[in-house]
């Protein structure tokens, strides 16, 4: 019975050491109560654990080691914060302006440092190509002139290297952004489809959690050209082996690139690869296969819970009667939308003479701007106010505003119009 009490307490004292903390110091006045700490897997975010701000401070403690991207979701206000671990401490102070973060101020050594580096980084693509250009205008001899010079070169001038003993997850970020993704206009420093199969292939955990997967994929598959896409994917899924977990993330990221520049032919094909996939599944491409399966063709389409929706008595989406249904996900700052959704809008009498009715689900983020536009629409609204952390965009595989589906008497769903205007089609009221 001691060897077992002693085995525990070396367990126990070994789960407090890889341990770490993530401390946020918030305003007297800021209203929010509750927070979630998520990391990353790939482009997904991962939902950790949720607090409360106890005394304007918020902690909260990290089970296991983690080295790449976090960030804190505020959900009563929208406010997101993105920070990075190395598997030490964290600690930052929020400023905030009518409860709206204003600015953060990062307290540990690793996330002021990436801070400070990534602010240098904005200045030396935005600011210094400004600098260069005014700068014949001057001569250097004049105190302007001197000073033009000084922030010039200072711009210029190569980053400080970073000791990757030190800061290993800056070191790697830094690395392999410069490499992968940072000299895309200078052709002679591209890398090849080989150089990136290698790094995908050869890359540690810290991959998925670098915020780096998508846009190397990208960048893969841009190096390959249009012509040739199927055969720089199978390339690099026969590399990575589709058994794998690295495969898996990379076959859910693949089909959900696919999906956001609508490359539907590409998307299904590889959709229905990993749908036929007899190994044990990981979590990443799990949940791409069930935000996938909810809106195919003939299935229910999921059911979700109003929170305050408008121009209806309804609880729930399926609670809502009709013949058919329009949903429509939108948002007041999207420009599509701003196109479309009058002339649904032109529409509407017509399609609710025929018993369909229209149901808006909005990825708004603010309640004014949100306020102001449903009130010229007389069909069923509803919004969480969280934009693209809403849980439509999983449930419904949301990429993109405005998204149409179309469904029967019995939500099941029997079209997905690409545009406002197949959606008129499709009842001939165009």
């Amino acid at each position: 019975m001691k060897k077992i009490y002693t085995l525990s307490a070396i367990l126990a004292a070994f789960a407090l050491q890889a341990q770490f903390t993530v401390t946020v110091q918030t305003p007297a006045d800021f209203k929010d109560q509750d927070a979630i700490l998520y990391t990353l897997n790939g482009s997904k975010d991962i939902i950790v654990t949720k607090e409360k701000i106890k005394n304007n401070t918020l902690t909260f403690k990290y089970p296991g080691h983690y080295m790449g991207m976090m960030k804190i979701y505020f959900p009563d206000s929208n406010n997101t914060v993105s920070f990075i671990s190395e598997n030490k401490n964290v600690n930052f102070k929020l400023n905030t302006q009518n409860n709206k973060v204003k600015d953060v101020i990062y307290l540990d050594e690793a996330n002021d440092l990436m801070s400070k580096q990534q602010e240098g980084s904005q200045k030396k693509e935005l600011i210094l190509p400004a600098l260069t250009q005014i700068k014949e205008y001057y001569k250097d001899n004049t105190d302007f002139g001197k000073a033009l010079k000084t922030e010039i070169d200072r711009l210029s001038g190569t980053s400080a290297s970073i000791d990757a003993a030190q800061h290993p997850f800056i070191a790697y970020y830094n690395t392999n952004y410069s490499k992968f993704l940072g000299n895309q206009s200078d052709p002679s420093k591209k890398v090849n489809q080989d150089e990136i199969i290698n790094f995908l292939d050869k890359s540690g955990d810290m991959l998925e959690s670098s915020s780096l997967l998508r846009p190397v994929l990208v960048a893969y598959l841009n190096s390959g050209g249009n012509t040739n896409v199927t055969g720089s994917v199978d390339k690099l899924l026969d590399r990575l082996k589709v058994e794998t977990p690295r495969g898996q993330t990379v076959l859910s990221e693949l089909i959900d690139i696919f999906d956001v520049y609508q490359m539907d032919e590409f998307k299904n094909k590889y959709l229905t690869q990993a749908k036929n996939l007899k190994c044990t599944i990981n979590d990443r491409l799990a949940s791409t296969l069930k935000s996938n399966a909810n809106v195919e063709m003939g299935a229910v389409f999921p059911n979700t819970k109003f929170v305050s929706a408008t121009n209806t008595t309804a609880k729930t989406l399926h609670d809502i009667k009709a013949d058919k249904k329009v949903v429509v996900f939108w948002s007041s700052t999207c420009s599509h939308c701003e196109s479309e959704l009058p002339k649904l809008l032109e529409k509407y009498n017509e399609l609710k003479a025929k018993n369909i009715q229209v149901v808006g689900l909005s990825l708004d983020v603010d309640k004014n701007s949100y306020t102001q536009k449903i009130a010229a629409f007389p069909w069923v609204n509803d919004s969480e106010l969280r934009g693209w952390n809403s849980s439509y965009v999983d449930m419904y595989n949301v990429h993109a505003t405005p998204t149409y589906f179309i469904l029967d008497a019995n939500n099941k769903i029997i079209n997905k119009p690409d545009h406002v205007g197949d959606v008129l089609e499709y009842f001939k009221a165009k």
